[in-house]
């Protein structure tokens, strides 16, 4: 069974991804991956470099995440262009952590915060959408130190809640307690562990 994780921005997901793993689940998250296949002396970084130019990296080489992110949630062009780089190189890399953990006899999830977005949904058999309104996105990210600004246009670069929520098969509703939390994850992956 293949089991996909996703959430807008401040969501809740990383939460709900750790709090899976907490229970025993392997998170292939790929978030991390794609931190991991753009790393200094990568090929994924030597590509990014050649389709943006090198004022995308940082002083010390690597790439500067903030820099892209302007680049890529300002143009839709720009975004379609790092996701055709890093999309491949994620999906190869998660593919290999997805194996090891289904040979080890684990419940996997994967973490995929634009898994609608990319289209990847009908892939798995079952899609946990973590959903919170709007607003709770733009407050949680904004104390979390983004501009309200960045935060509204990461929402509209993303897929909308009724999108998430379509793809769904289990729904976690994050506006509650960390205890309503808890729970329903727990009820989560006792159906599907």
């Amino acid at each position: 069974m293949r089991v996909g994780l996703t959430g807008g921005i401040a969501s809740g997901k990383s939460t709900v991804s750790r709090l899976l793993s907490d229970l025993g689940a392997v998170i292939v998250d790929s978030d991390m991956i794609a931190r991991e296949v753009v790393e200094p002396g990568t090929p994924g970084l030597a590509q990014v470099v050649a389709e943006f130019g090198p004022s995308v990296l940082t002083e010390a080489g690597e790439l500067d995440r903030a820099k892209v992110g302007e680049l890529v949630f300002a143009d839709e062009s720009a975004r379609a262009r790092l996701n055709a780089i890093v999309h491949p190189l994620v999906g190869a890399r998660s593919a290999e952590l997805e194996e090891a953990g289904r040979e080890a006899g684990k419940l996997v999830v994967n973490d995929i915060p634009l898994l609608v977005e990319v289209g990847y949904a009908p892939f798995f058999d079952e899609v946990i959408v973590v959903d919170v309104p709007v607003e709770t996105q733009v407050e949680r990210a904004v104390s979390r130190g983004m501009t309200e600004a960045d935060v509204r246009a990461r929402i509209s670069a993303q897929a909308s809640r009724e999108e998430r929520l379509a793809a769904a098969t289990y729904v976690i509703d994050n506006t509650g307690t960390l205890e309503d939390l808890h729970k329903r994850v727990r009820e989560i992956y006792d159906s599907l562990a």
